[in-house]
């Protein structure tokens, strides 16, 4: 790749992004195109709607969230829906600031970035595309040149609402420079970006004796008093506050309620009227979205205090707790990974999957529902079936703690210690035993666990080592069933026959001799009792079966191995337990004979090339699933 040459094409890009006319060349762009003028809130719904949404499981998942945020779709879906969207249709909750409460580590500060930075490249493209008045301070809509007593007409002919009025800045420049000839004023396209100070603001508080009220609203420049004669000439005023600066996008508010109160008064005629004071003018119009960010301790003593009431009353509290899915959280550590330095390591199978089943255990609360533990709530959570439990108990065991998720392990003190592990072996693979061990030891050395929480948290971890032995036993037998397919294929054929004679009262015929036989009670018990199915639930176990038979018969499909998931899990339970006494045998031997140091070989050859391993964490599970099936 030609560096300097991409370099000029990005230029020329961006060159040919901007746009500069006067305010009547402007009109006839909104009359094409009324979405240039939409409200700051608005835009980052259109942004995030622009991107794609998806049904999933009847929730809406958000395609602009999918590389980045990871089980948090419930919380997504009400910041989308019952803010953003209903902010955009204007609705009074524009008028409150966006509050994100949650634990350290639970995605907040990545959602607002995520917003930040796609308002940046929305801003870049024709749907996104928004105009400002050419040396405006602060990048405001050319539609407030429009006199108020024209506005209703004009926005019947335009198809557009017009809000907030000139800032003093443009005020006086119209006055003295067009003598109010409002169409030949310039106008250019303003392209979003954080970095320029242009529609992208974040305040992040400090020590409330050394910061200034200037870093939101702007502040005087004495050097120009003399000049201009007067502090309310708008001439002898920097408009540079993040306020100001804010104007037309996104206004960040890192840990807002550790800042001191002056600073959030302003806000609360920003939020109700969307204006704010500044200097010695009037009320000046701001639109932005206002979002913040908080911990769920801080919040607390908030709403304690009464002085902060009216500030509450213009708050939307945003709850994000921690994500508690494992096949997400695992998805979490896989992207930190990536951003990391450890990309080079190879992770073997499941090892960011043992440390994800600790994380969630630790943010799971037990359920008094009958039955149920930490367990099987994870696994309901997760999407998997669990016997015994249906899909409308999944729902009441989310309604039994709505605050469940706001606190646990963070996703940091994984990948923290995953990068300790790494560093400790010096190695360049690195197993689920390693991610556990490296998460045991630094339980001593977290700094907010109690003694009461690191022994329940020791024992998580001992649950997740539990889930991760069953795990590799499978992964280990399903590599020593040679043509396993085709072996899970030919069982399942011999018990559906069984299944259709059993059910139908007739008898089974030999394929090689043609002799008729009963059907084999014993070999259809022997699978059935894989997965749990008493004497007593035989009947009505294959009787189900074979109604879903002829439920894909109607259909024109084929019903297979993978049609019915607890008859394949009971399939896969009988080869392995037929294959149980290979492997232990096979694998704990410290001196193979040339058959066994074959099967050796082709067993890790597949779990290299099928599996996801590699030579060194292959050979690791071998031997550790040697001991356990010896134990």
């Amino acid at each position: 790749m030609d560096i300097i040459k991409r370099i000029a094409e990005y230029r020329s890009q961006e060159e040919k992004l901007r746009w500069e006319g006067t305010f009547a060349e402007y009109l006839e762009i909104v009359r094409e195109k009324p979405y240039v003028a939409q409200t700051a809130h608005a835009r980052v719904y259109n942004m995030i709607a622009d991107a794609g949404i998806e049904e999933v499981d009847g929730r809406r998942r958000y395609l602009f969230f999918s590389d980045e945020i990871f089980g948090l779709d419930r919380t997504l879906e009400r910041l989308v829906e019952e803010y953003f969207h209903s902010a955009a249709k204007r609705l009074d909750v524009r008028k409150r600031i966006l509050l994100l409460m949650g634990p350290v580590s639970g995605g907040k500060s990545t959602i607002v970035n995520l917003l930040k930075r796609g308002l940046e490249k929305y801003s870049r493209t024709e749907r996104g595309a928004l105009y400002g008045i050419k040396g405006c301070p602060m990048h405001e809509e050319p539609l407030h040149l429009i006199p108020h007593e024209l506005r209703p007409e004009v926005e019947k002919e335009l198809g557009v609402k017009i809000e907030g009025d000139l800032c003093p800045y443009c005020r006086l420049m119209v006055e003295q420079e067009y003598n109010w000839r409002v169409e030949e004023v310039p106008v250019e396209r303003v392209l979003l970006s954080e970095s320029q100070r242009v529609g992208i603001g974040t305040f992040s508080p400090s020590d409330p004796k050394s910061q200034d009220i200037a870093d939101l609203t702007g502040s005087i420049d004495f050097s120009t008093i003399s000049e201009y004669g007067s502090e309310s000439d708008p001439r002898a005023y920097r408009f540079d506050g993040e306020l100001n600066k804010a104007n037309r996008g996104i206004m960040e508010f890192q840990e807002m309620l550790k800042c001191d109160e002056k600073f959030l008064w302003n806000l609360l005629s920003l939020t109700q009227e969307g204006n704010f004071k500044a200097g010695r003018f009037a009320l000046i119009s701001a639109d932005e979205v206002i979002i913040a960010h908080t911990n769920e301790a801080e919040y607390k003593a908030f709403i304690s205090n009464k002085k902060n009431e009216a500030l509450q009353s213009r708050i939307i509290v945003m709850p994000v707790p921690y994500n508690l899915r494992v096949s997400e959280e695992e998805k979490i550590y896989q992207k930190l990974i990536r951003q990391s330095d450890l990309g080079h390591v190879h992770i073997a199978p499941h090892a960011l999957m043992a440390a994800a089943i600790f994380s969630v255990l630790t943010r799971l609360k037990d359920s008094k529902k009958q039955g149920m533990d930490l367990i099987k709530k994870m696994r309901l959570y997760d999407g998997e079936s669990v016997e015994g439990f249906k899909d409308s108990d999944v729902e009441e065991l989310r309604n039994e703690f709505p605050e469940e998720g706001m606190d646990g392990i963070d996703p940091r003190y994984v990948i923290n210690r995953i990068s300790s592990a790494l560093i400790r072996r010096d190695t360049e693979c690195i197993n689920a035993l390693d991610v556990l061990r490296a998460l045991k030891d630094g339980l001593d050395q977290h700094p907010s666990i109690t003694k009461e929480e690191r022994e329940k948290y020791l024992n998580y971890i001992a649950m997740a080592r539990k889930e991760y032995d069953e795990l590799a036993k499978k992964e280990v037998q399903k590599a020593f069933v040679y043509s396993y397919e085709e072996s899970a294929k030919t069982l399942l054929e011999n018990y559906l026959d069984n299944v259709e004679a059993y059910c139908n009262w007739t008898k089974i015929r030999d394929p090689l001799t043609g002799e008729e036989m009963d059907p084999d009670e014993k070999l259809m018990r022997s699978i059935e009792e894989q997965i749990g199915i008493s004497e007593n639930a035989k009947k009505a176990f294959r009787e189900e079966i074979l109604i879903r038979i002829s439920a894909y018969a109607r259909k024109g499909k084929k019903f297979d191995y993978n049609s019915h998931e607890r008859l394949r899990e009971a399939i896969e339970k009988k080869l392995f337990a037929d294959l149980k006494d290979v492997v232990k045998i096979t694998t704990s031997t410290k001196t193979p004979d040339e058959n066994q140091l074959k099967k050796i070989n082709e067993v890790t050859a597949r779990l290299i090339d099928e599996y996801g391993y590699c030579p060194i964490c292959a050979n690791e599970l071998l031997r550790y699933v040697g001991s356990l099936l010896n134990r």
